[in-house]
């Protein structure tokens, strides 16, 4: 498999070189991870790989390990069809979210990703405050969001609908109705599916996601589903996260739809999402305004004009409060992180004092 033709970059044969222990060492890219083993494209074609005793031993984290669309150091068992990742190149973007759960922890769902297709279904489930959770979490990834609209052809108000995220979708984020079914408006994808670049399709179960898929492969390679006729919820067909190559060179990550999205890490993305609430809060008459009923607050007048819906300020306030609740939990896990460390350090320290 030639490297380039999936993403491949000077930065990334550089960090190769930086940090494989000998000669060799295979450079490739995970494909697919399932239960801490993983497919990696080679040079010398596709390894299923497990990491190293010393690499697990050293990852304190979930995501210290690999995920799909990782570069990885690797030794090669070509013979066997097998492989032992040895080190993960520096990410340049990665799509995290916190994992399920009460614990504090990240969970990567997919890494160096330069586009995110943000599916949405054009019917009943069609929710903005999704999309808003979905656009803050992609700006966080360091990679760029399109808003993907899909089953066109199933609404009748498809202008009115893409006006209505149109609306939230600052920062030029493109909204882009198709229908994957009636092989509609795909034309208008094409100039972010270019060779040797990397998308990843995110989205609810159901919203057309692995047909989509189908239709850029050209064959139907994912399972697809009907949605429920009861409430228009979707099915969920794909279950793992799997790089597929295109035709034309471009690489798409195919994930399963997320019943559960939490934020992680910090609240940067939420000033790319909610441009226009932070910069009506610029205006506010006092500097901590809690955007309630203190006097010349510039955001609920833009409620009371009209200009700002209710509805969006409630969703950034969750958020805000989300981000913040995340941060507490991390720092608290970080300090027993320390006191975890010292209290060994004390042990080792009371050991080699008897001898």
């Amino acid at each position: 498999m030639n490297l380039e033709t999936i993403g491949l970059t000077e930065t990334i044969k550089n960090n190769f070189e930086l940090l494989k222990t000998n000669d060799e060492c295979l450079l490739g890219r995970v494909a697919l991870e399932h239960k801490r083993m993983y497919r990696v494209w080679t040079e010398q074609g596709e390894l299923l790989c497990e990491v190293s005793g010393k690499f697990s031993f050293n990852a304190q984290l979930r995501e210290d390990f690999p995920a799909v669309g990782d570069w990885v150091s690797l030794k090669p068992r070509v013979a066997e069809g097998k492989g032992t990742i040895l080190a993960i190149m520096p990410r340049n973007s990665k799509f995290s979210r916190k994992s399920a759960g009460d614990t504090a922890e990240e969970q990567i769902v997919a890494a160096n990703v330069d586009t995110v297709f943000l599916v949405n279904s054009l019917n009943e489930d069609l929710n903005l405050r999704r999309i808003e959770r979905y656009l803050l979490l992609t700006w966080e990834s360091g990679a760029n969001p399109v808003i993907v609209l899909s089953k066109a052809d199933l609404c009748t108000n498809v202008t009115e609908k893409a006006a209505e995220v149109e609306a939230i979708a600052f920062g030029g984020v493109p909204v882009i109705p198709i229908s994957a079914e009636a092989n509609e408006g795909l034309e208008k994808l094409e100039p972010f599916l270019q060779p040797g670049k990397t998308i990843a399709l995110l989205g609810s179960s159901g919203v057309g996601k692995s047909t989509l898929t189908n239709r850029l492969l050209g064959e139907d390679k994912q399972l697809v589903q009907e949605i429920r006729s009861g409430d228009d919820k979707g099915r969920h067909t794909t279950t793992h996260r799997e790089l597929v190559l295109l035709p034309n060179g471009s690489v798409l990550i195919d994930t399963p739809g997320m019943r559960e999205l939490q934020l992680w890490e910090s609240a940067d993305g939420l000033s790319e999402t909610f441009s226009d609430i932070e910069e009506l809060a610029d205006l506010c008459k006092f500097r901590d305004c809690q955007h309630k009923d203190e006097p010349g607050c510039a955001v609920v007048q833009a409620i009371h004009e009209g200009t700002l819906s209710s509805e969006r300020l409630s969703s950034y306030n969750k958020l805000q409060k989300e981000l913040a609740f995340i941060e507490r939990k991390s720092d608290k896990r970080a300090q027993a992180e320390v006191r975890k460390q010292w209290k060994n350090i004390n042990k080792q320290i009371k050991q080699r004092s008897k001898y």
